[in-house]
């Protein structure tokens, strides 16, 4: 009767870790999850690379693309010709390069690229 006493306390305990084994089976499904977005953001940075391609090819640009500025459209803008950016407001622009005109050279976050007029930019 003793021993069986000793051994009571032991019991729950060895039920809780079955239990947190089951929490770590969780835990690792939510691994599973950040390599999916990995794989995703994999495929996403391809598909920018192919964009700025396109770009290159479209603009015959050969300098090395650099950020210059951040700016926020100010309204919705359609997309007149195929060179210019379509633009929502509110919308996160990466200023590329700045030409002699009034317009300059963007990239959205989908990583497409284009003319965006400055009067509808607001540069902070």
């Amino acid at each position: 009767r003793e021993k069986d006493d000793k051994y009571k306390p032991w019991m729950p305990k060895f039920l809780m870790a079955k239990e947190n084994k089951d929490q770590r089976k969780s835990s690792s499904d939510a691994e599973r999850n950040i390599f999916k977005f990995k794989k995703s953001s994999a495929e996403k940075s391809k598909k920018m690379g192919k964009e700025e391609k396109t770009f290159r090819e479209t603009f015959m640009y050969d300098k090395e693309i650099n950020v210059i500025s951040t700016a926020t459209a100010e309204c919705s803008v359609p997309s007149q010709r195929r060179v210019y950016l379509p633009v929502t407001a509110g919308e996160q622009l990466d200023v590329i390069d700045v030409t002699e005109g009034n317009a300059v050279i963007c990239r959205n976050s989908e990583g497409k690229y284009g003319y965006v007029l400055v009067e509808h930019l607001n540069f902070r």
